[in-house]
């Protein structure tokens, strides 16, 4: 999905099995950040440093949500070990990444694998992407920052 376009309503369920749609963000600023794995270590400085300027991100009307592939368990012991205030999709069939053209060839100590591609998308207040991330603008450790930016 490119800037200009609608994010899909349906996005998936988080780690409690609620159903989470863009929909419910009306009149907020998404924050749809895409990664590729729990608890590794790009993953978890980008989570943490939405976490600790979430407040700042809350008072600017911004609403984060993350996602990756892995299992509602996981999300939760991640969200649990490192106080996560917002929710993540366990996007486990692969549909939402496939769906954002986010899932895909990447290279990892040399050889190519398919995985998930980091991505953020942030959309506008009726669900139009107006930034798009890719993996080689997302500075992990100020991520907010680059967004806070815009």
């Amino acid at each position: 999905m490119e800037i200009g376009q609608k994010l899909p309503d349906y996005l998936g369920v988080d780690q409690d099995g609620k159903e989470v749609r863009t929909s419910y963000f009306k009149g907020k600023k998404l924050v749809l950040y895409v990664y590729p794995k729990d608890s590794t270590p790009g993953c978890t400085s980008e989570a943490c440093n939405l976490r600790d300027n979430y407040s700042q991100l809350l008072s600017r009307n911004y609403a984060v949500v993350g996602v990756s592939i892995q299992s509602q368990a996981s999300h939760k012991k991640f969200i649990e070990k490192y106080q996560l205030p917002f929710p993540l999709i366990a996007d486990t069939e692969k549909k939402l990444v496939t769906e954002l053209g986010v899932y895909g060839e990447k290279m990892m100590y040399g050889k190519v694998t398919m995985g998930t591609l980091r991505t953020t998308f942030v959309a506008d207040e009726d669900g139009t992407i107006v930034e798009k991330y890719g993996p080689k603008d997302i500075k992990v450790k100020e991520h907010a920052e680059q967004i806070l930016e815009k």
